[in-house]
């Protein structure tokens, strides 16, 4: 496998961890990304402590996994635009016909954000997940493997 497409992957798997981190620590709290920006700044520091004591993180690697958060937060609020994405897509369907038109244009502006900050996002992931020892790059890929957040029974 060629050295770029690999850290590739691990950048994507490791931004998905964190992505799954937030959602599922999110949901279990009522946390629903709403709030001030005060409010996610506090439950991405939350999240940043919880995971680094999972991993038993140093300071430079929660420091790069602080950045990571950052990008993953920037990357969804580009995904979610100004208003209320669920509102956009039900407008597709308000009338006696699919929006066609509407939905290409909510599609192409969803691809654009996705293409504007996948690289910055990507490269915090690599970074992140690149500083790891080979013991706690094992516990991400365990987790990964589980598809369920650290010390959740069922």
């Amino acid at each position: 496998m060629k050295p770029w497409f690999k850290r590739s992957l691990f950048g994507v798997a490791g931004a998905a961890l964190v992505a799954g981190s937030l959602v599922g620590c999110g949901h279990r709290h009522g946390w629903s990304g709403g709030g001030s920006e005060q409010d996610r700044a506090e439950f991405r520091a939350r999240m940043v402590e919880r995971v680094g004591s999972k991993l038993e993180l140093d300071a430079a690697q929660k420091q790069k996994l602080t950045v990571l958060t950052e990008k993953l937060q920037a990357q969804r609020a580009a995904l979610r635009g100004g208003g209320d994405p669920r509102a956009e897509f039900r407008a597709l369907f308000a009338g006696a016909k699919l929006d066609q038109e509407r939905a290409k244009k909510l599609v192409e502006d969803k691809t654009a954000a996705i293409q504007a900050g996948s690289p910055e996002v990507i490269a915090a992931a690599a970074d992140f997940f690149d500083n790891l020892n080979p013991a706690q790059q094992q516990k991400v890929r365990e987790f990964m493997e589980r598809g369920r957040r650290w010390g959740h029974r069922g």
